[in-house]
């Protein structure tokens, strides 16, 4: 396996400069970065946490999803007070859903591995399954290629409430349904008898989405030790319910220091996905239908968005004290509550969290916590065999078909073959024939008012006829050339899907049926991969 460095011209103008390490986008974080981590680990050794507890709670979980027995031994060494963690997390997609959540994976184990080398402690590689989240449209389907077309595959499992995905029960049926199309689109290799197998029994053994996806990723990464958490899980909400009550106390201050560093960036020129008011108490609330409701503050009160619930602050800290599965983070929270459970030596982000981890910094310290380095995650772009000859033979550099895509090219390859400038001569043509027809136009209107109209049929007609050559004489050009098209088309497919990186498309199955499972193995331990570079083009070899 080869990988090469790919520098991609990314629009967005705060994660260009947090980046670079440019001291005025920093000043929003903590940390650099790409900063040493020794004085972190200092940092988050001096902190006392309950870690048996959630030593109990991880095993618990892990075990329902039959985790391998590395996981297991990982869990166990949180127990030691000089560990530490690195985590990132997403949601619990399809099949993993896009390329990106694996590629996460990838990059939350490999820090972990190079922390541990440098520090001389554990350091645990923790995956954060954002279960509390109710976006089911996000995760219910995957894209494949049919046809040379790009196709959503969406299950056929409806969801009307805005429930947590963790509570989400799974259609075996209609699941089971989607499993068998999705690998219709696949072509036979010698791995996808064996993969449909695993992919089927990991589905038999599922309860709800995350059951899916946690057993798909302990398939995949069986010997790496990567830790699985459900953010949605009631046994850990239990262990949040301390927290809950401490952010439930600082909620008005939390609201106006994001509020107000949102602001800021906005004025100060960055995009900020967030969109956040002073009123706003950033936690959910569960009501007798498992709907998430978010929570405004009204004067003395706490309702819901749309005035669903109304609550007062004694009824919320009660349910934070004993009931605090009815309650739920959002995005603002969500990353402080990491925090609070969990030793962070670093969070792994991709760009988009960056982004908002950038309102944060204020938030953190309300609550007398420091923010976590932020690491941007590695970035994949991988390269089958077939991909990387069909570039030799068309002559396109990979970092120009990732960055732009080939459609250019196509057409510029595909004007190059024509031994005549085709429009043009079609072009002239059409004038020739206006003004061949011009004067006949004019005796037919001297000669009789019918006549004319006639004449004014007849060039129209001729017009016509003209235009239908063209069009045959290009499409006659273009099936010459369809095997070479094709491959240009192909290119864009793989590379540069939907006009953007293909990790943010596509889900790991193609590759898992054209190369097995072990070129995971492959890339988790390859040399070095620095988490400074941009972007890589992964080659396949052999």
């Amino acid at each position: 396996m080869l990988v090469q460095s790919i520098q991609l011209n990314k629009k967005n103008q705060l994660i260009n400069e947090y980046r670079k390490e440019q001291d005025f986008v920093t000043e929003y974080f903590d940390y650099k970065p790409f900063t040493e981590v020794k004085e972190r680990a200092a940092y988050v050794q001096q902190i006392k946490r309950d870690r048996k507890k959630l030593v109990d709670v991880l095993h618990n979980m892990n075990r329902n999803w039959d985790a391998p027995e590395s996981t297991l031994k990982q869990i166990e060494r949180l127990k030691d007070e000089a560990s530490v963690v690195v985590i990132g997390g997403q949601q619990a997609g399809l099949l993993t859903g896009p390329l990106y959540s694996l590629n996460k994976l990838i990059s939350v184990y490999r820090f972990a591995k190079e922390q541990e080398k440098l520090l001389g402690v554990p350091v645990i590689p923790i995956f954060w399954i954002a279960g509390e989240d109710h976006d089911y449209d996000e995760i219910n389907h995957i894209y494949t290629v049919r046809d040379k077309k790009i196709k959503k595959h969406m299950t056929k499992q409806q969801e009307w409430i805005k429930k947590s995905v963790s509570s989400i029960s799974l259609d075996k049926q209609k699941t089971a349904n989607w499993l068998r199309e999705a690998f219709l689109d696949l072509r036979e290799t010698s791995y996808t008898k064996e993969l449909y197998t695993k992919m089927e029994n990991c589905l038999e053994r599922a309860q709800t989405f995350v059951d899916f996806f946690a057993l798909i990723i302990f398939e995949l990464f069986k010997e790496e030790g990567i830790v699985l958490v459900d953010s949605g899980n009631e046994q850990l909400r239990q262990l949040e319910g301390e927290h809950f009550t401490n952010i439930f106390e600082q909620s008005e201050q939390i609201a106006e220091d994001v509020y107000e560093t949102v602001q800021t960036l906005q004025q100060q020129g960055y995009n900020v996905p967030l969109d956040v008011e002073r009123d706003d108490v950033h936690l959910f609330y569960h009501d007798e239908h498992g709907e998430r409701i978010l929570l405004k503050r009204e004067e003395n009160e706490f309702v819901g968005k749309n005035g669903e619930v109304k609550l007062t602050k004694e009824a919320l800290l009660h349910i934070a004290q004993t009931t605090p599965e009815k309650l739920s983070n959002n995005v603002i929270t969500r990353p402080i509550m990491q925090e609070l459970l969990f030793p962070t030596l670093a969070f792994i982000a991709g760009d988009g969290e960056i982004s908002y981890w950038a309102a944060l910094k204020k938030a953190f310290h309300t609550l007398g916590e420091k923010m976590p380095p932020v690491v941007p995650r590695l970035s994949f772009t991988y390269v089958p065999k077939r991909t990387e000859k069909l570039l030799e033979q068309r002559v396109i550099q990979v970092e120009e078909a990732i960055r732009e895509g080939v459609s250019q090219k196509k057409m510029q390859w595909l004007m190059a073959q024509t031994h005549a400038p085709i429009e043009y001569l079609f072009e002239e043509a059409k004038l020739s024939l206006e003004k061949i027809h011009a004067p006949l136009q004019e005796m037919a209107e001297n000669i009789a008012p019918d006549l004319h109209e006639a004449s004014k049929t007849n060039i129209h007609l001729m017009m016509e006829q003209l235009s239908f050559l063209e069009r045959k004489t290009m499409q006659t050009i273009r099936e010459q050339y369809d095997e070479a098209i094709g491959q240009f088309e192909e290119l864009d497919l793989v590379l540069h899907p939907n006009g953007g990186l293909q990790e943010r498309v596509y889900s790991p199955l193609f590759l898992l049926n054209e190369y097995g499972e072990s070129w995971i193995q492959q890339i988790n331990q390859l040399s070095s991969i620095p988490f400074t570079e941009d972007h890589f083009a992964v080659y396949f070899m052999g």
